[in-house]
């Protein structure tokens, strides 16, 4: 017996089948192509035609429209009741969730469907319902106005608006959180000598810092963009309470259609950038949890 056929068998390529087994579930080509026509057709062409309408004007003319004296007004008006709104809803939303997932009381089935309300209810209901209650004689109204509180027809009735359609994003999204942090936590905590505020501070907010920072997000994006709840409590005075979806409204019955894409294209910027920092702060805010 020679060295040759003592020696040790050489190892087969492994020929790979023509067509690759099927899966039940569709590929990744398929999901991605599917992904990328819906996302087109329903986000980026939109948006893009946004940009080729207000590529219309000029560079003189663009800033002339979009950064105008009641343009800047609107734009205040819209972005700092929103802020303000999801601020708001920021700090409520936690105990609104704390209460519904922590405790068992009567009528938590009601509550907690009446969280989901805003987003059952039209826009345009929401805001006549809201424009009853808060007007100078309305159910809740009457009783301010001698306190010299207006919460209706002006910036104040702006931001209840935002607050009541904005309030479902914060709650929903802390929701299955909350559920996953388990009482031992904060127990184990209180073992250790934690009190109240310091469990709070540093085991139970860190924990929903993420899941916060997103229903904010949810809920100031909301808000930017809403209108239909909105105009019947704002008043819609030029300059004082007219939000800037308003102003687009009015600027297209004029036929002024690229004063409105340019004024559209201002607020999706701005949109843009405080979802882009919000996700930024989101990043690093998981590095540490």
């Amino acid at each position: 017996m020679t060295a040759e056929t003592i020696s040790a068998p050489r190892h087969r390529p492994i020929r790979r089948p023509l067509f690759r087994r099927r899966s039940a579930i569709p590929g990744f080509g398929l999901t991605l192509g599917v992904t990328l026509t819906i996302l087109s057709l329903i986000v980026l062409i939109p948006l893009s035609a946004v940009a080729i309408k207000a590529s219309a004007l000029s560079p003189g003319e663009f800033v002339a429209a979009a950064f105008s004296e009641r343009a800047m007004a609107a734009y205040r008006l819209t972005f700092g009741a929103a802020f303000v709104a999801a601020v708001i809803n920021g700090v409520f939303g936690v105990l609104t969730t704390w209460a519904l997932v922590r405790y068992e009381f009567p009528g938590k089935a009601v509550v907690n469907a009446l969280v989901d309300l805003p987003f059952a209810l039209p826009t345009a209901v929401a805001g006549i319902a809201l424009a009853t209650l808060y007007a100078p004689n309305g159910w809740v109204g009457q009783y301010l106005t001698p306190l010299g509180i207006k919460a209706a027809y002006n910036p104040v009735g702006v931001t209840i608006a935002l607050i009541f359609i904005g309030l479902p994003f914060v709650v929903r999204t802390l929701e299955p959180v909350m559920r996953d942090l388990s009482a031992d936590v904060e127990e184990a905590a209180a073992s250790l000598g934690a009190g109240r505020f310091d469990t709070i501070l540093r085991v139970i907010l860190p924990a929903l810092g993420p899941a916060w920072l997103t229903g904010f997000a949810m809920a100031f994006a909301r808000g930017i963009g809403e209108y239909g709840s909105v105009i019947f409590i704002a008043g819609n005075m030029p300059y004082k309470s007219e939000i800037a979806p308003l102003l687009i409204i009015i600027q297209l019955e004029q036929f002024e259609y690229a004063n409105a894409a340019a004024i559209a294209l201002v607020m999706l910027a701005v949109s843009f950038l405080m979802l882009l920092v919000i996700n930024a702060v989101q990043a690093w805010a998981r590095r540490f949890s």
